[in-house]
């Protein structure tokens, strides 16, 4: 079984009522209950808008930090999951259920299993 990341991309600055938020709360919610009934649920958070963000670097041993993401982009990053997908087109067909999907995007991303590589 291969852990796959669904990133859950969206237009923070878009607006809706208050009823729409509930609405995708509630998407969100079941979809959810699916993953973990399923057994496909292997954890996920929501993340604080881009704007309470902060890029940190280091260049010549200083550490430089701005805020903010290090991306400029009308869609950002607001949450994921972690599933369990035997592979990439079952990770697809999860995440397609997903309720960013239908507003925004969904990336899925293989997890490195770092048990599996050699150590030196």
């Amino acid at each position: 079984m291969t852990q796959y990341a669904v990133l859950i991309y969206s237009d923070e600055n878009a607006e809706s009522t208050e009823v729409e938020q509930k609405e995708v709360m509630d998407a969100y919610w079941a979809y959810t209950e699916m993953l973990t009934s399923s057994g496909a649920g292997n954890g996920g958070e929501a993340l604080h808008p881009t704007s309470t963000a902060t890029t940190v670097r280091v260049r010549d041993g200083k550490t430089l930090t701005t805020d903010g993401p290090f991306i400029e982009s009308k869609e950002a990053l607001g949450g994921f999951y972690i599933i369990n997908a035997g592979d990439l087109d079952r990770a697809i067909e999860l995440a397609a259920q997903c309720p960013g999907a239908s507003h925004g995007a969904v990336e899925v991303r293989p997890v490195i299993d770092f048990s599996q590589v050699p150590q030196s």
